[in-house]
């Protein structure tokens, strides 16, 4: 499900399921988190993209994972599955490289929660974000929430989540969600110029920089969203939050 290519100061991170759009289940989640945790000591990587596949970054959580049906579980070990995305995510975000998302085809769901927890995001021109999760009678989490505020403020972080309106690269990139649009298929062509522009940089400046814009910047964010995975599988549980599942994948 990963491949890590390098190139000099920078890796590439690819992941692709195989199959769904990239959606995430427990291995890819798993996985991810591990990969992010081995660059945590590299001395030798400065900036990291990561991309998914030429059609999708991913389509999300995939709602036949696990987590949705473990009648055979302990409480202790469903809230660990859970918060298997928080996990994720943080790992990522306390990476002490510059991170890139590269965004081809689609970035959905848990997709942009991944992404907002990248220092950057690159977007191909026909690519969209999008945030469905209120459909699906969930918040949206693993952090993602105060993330989003952060870029896009309040108003607009509301829209995207209770509107679940699909977002443009264009609009994506003039709301603040993306940093840099790329045309067709060369997010990871754009993402790694800008690779190359921090890997001239010295290399402790750099890390010095993103620690301290994120202790400033994120000061709040864990206090805010600590409880995000325990009130999606509270709401995910509600008899109106499996019906809307159901219709979302056509089930009835």
């Amino acid at each position: 499900m990963i491949r890590i290519e390098r190139q000099g100061k920078t890796a590439i991170v690819y992941f692709d399921r195989g199959e769904k759009l990239n959606a995430f289940n427990q291995s890819l989640i798993q996985r991810l988190t591990k990969t992010a945790r081995e660059f945590e000591h590299d001395h030798a990587t400065q900036t990291i993209v990561l991309t998914g596949t030429q059609q999708a970054f991913s389509a999300g959580m995939d709602l036949d994972d696990e987590m949705w049906n473990m009648p055979d579980a302990t409480d202790l070990s469903r809230r660990e599955t859970f918060y298997s995305g928080v996990r994720l995510c943080e790992a990522w975000e306390r990476l002490p490289q510059i991170t890139i998302a590269a965004i081809n085809g689609m970035a959905v769901g848990a997709g942009v929660a991944l992404a907002l927890a990248c220092d950057w995001r690159v977007a191909a021109q026909d690519a969209f974000l999008y945030a469905p999760e209120v459909k699906v009678g969930i918040n949206l989490q693993w952090g993602a929430l105060p993330r989003l505020i952060s870029l896009v403020g309040p108003a607009r972080a509301k829209r995207i989540c209770l509107l679940c309106e699909k977002l443009s690269a264009e609009q994506a990139l003039d709301w603040g969600l993306l940093d840099e649009m790329a045309p067709a298929g060369e997010a990871v062509a754009v993402a790694l110029d800008l690779a190359s522009k921090v890997n001239k940089q010295p290399d402790v400046t750099v890390r010095m920089i993103k620690e301290a814009v994120n202790a400033t910047s994120h000061v709040l964010h864990r206090a805010t969203s600590f409880a995000d995975a325990d009130q999606s599988q509270l709401s995910g549980g509600f008899e109106a939050a499996r019906a809307a599942r159901d219709k979302f994948l056509g089930r009835k």
